[in-house]
């Protein structure tokens, strides 16, 4: 009996820590909008601050947990060129993406836009192992075209209802969230998740420091505005990320998937509640089908 308690107290902590997590990431969406949009806030500014800040930390933590062991990855040459490879086309491609798609649209679009990540590791993986899709990754595939064209149409197909930039950078966003998690599988086998994930965040805030210098301000700086930029860079990154990887000790990779679909709702409610978002039927459909693919993909996963 007590090992049962024991294992449903561990399972009870890895879903909390993938639900609130993911909630932080969904609410640094709006912060950001809010930050853009009524401070004059720089996204590239923000992009380097929250990498730069945020890898540092990790970094800090990461030495003080295993010592030297964080800089083993540089003596591997394959490992270098890789989690630099990483850092750029996978976080920074990521993060900016995301915050552009913000800048240009909305933060619930940009959030339900980067989950057709799925969509298109899937289809990569099919290309790449010479394999048609089974019957439910089809089905998500469709699923995810079918939420995207409600999402930037509203099903008038005759004209966009979002920015043609918007849809550029949320769409280059998803793609840039697939590398994010293809690509480092195995320098994060051999050196670890955590220790990946710190050096390209670090990594990704320097390499964007030659695009806007994190010394460079702009925009209106309050009490309010630097609460915003704190609330991204601590919980809507350090925080999220370390207790997301966390959350994998406890539980399922194929349950923190299902589990982090609350990040777009959560995004979605607070934009709506707070910035005023509209959020018509069109979007509720779309959004639904475009997170269902990672529902269907998930259980996929686990029932393989």
């Amino acid at each position: 009996m007590n090992k049962i308690i024991s294992k449903l107290n561990l399972r009870t902590k890895g879903i909390l820590l993938v639900v609130i997590s993911s909630m932080m990431w969904g609410v640094s969406g709006p912060v950001a909008q809010y930050l853009f949009q009524n401070k004059g806030i720089n996204p590239e500014w923000l992009v380097t601050t929250r990498l730069l800040l945020s890898g540092l930390i990790f970094l800090i933590i990461m030495y003080i947990k295993t010592g030297k062991k964080i800089f083993n990855i540089w003596k591997s040459k394959y490992g270098k060129r890789n989690l630099i490879l990483f850092s750029i086309l996978g976080l920074v491609g990521t993060q900016y993406g995301y915050f552009a798609t913000i800048k240009y649209g909305n933060a619930a679009t940009a959030t339900i836009l980067q989950y057709l990540s799925p969509v298109i590791i899937v289809a990569y993986l099919s290309i790449k192992s010479k394999k048609s899709p089974n019957l439910r990754e089809n089905l998500s595939i469709i699923l995810a075209l079918l939420g995207t064209f409600f999402l930037i149409s509203k099903g008038n197909i005759h004209s966009l209802a979002i920015s043609s930039l918007a849809l550029f950078w949320g769409v280059l966003s998803a793609f840039a969230a697939s590398f994010y998690v293809v690509q480092p599988a195995y320098i994060i086998k051999k050196w670890g998740c955590d220790v990946i994930l710190a050096w390209g965040m670090f990594l990704g805030g320097i390499a964007f420091s030659f695009v806007h210098p994190i010394w460079k301000l702009q925009g209106k700086y309050s009490m309010d505005s630097i609460l915003g930029i704190a609330f991204i860079v601590i919980f809507g990154t350090l925080i999220a990320f370390y207790w997301y990887l966390a959350s994998t000790k406890y539980i399922k990779a194929s349950e923190t998937s299902l589990l982090s679909c609350i990040e777009p709702l959560s995004a979605t409610i607070v934009s709506i509640l707070w910035l005023n978002i509209p959020f018509g039927i069109f979007d509720i459909i779309g959004s639904i089908c475009i997170v269902s693919t990672v529902l269907i993909l998930s259980y996929n996963k686990k029932s393989s």
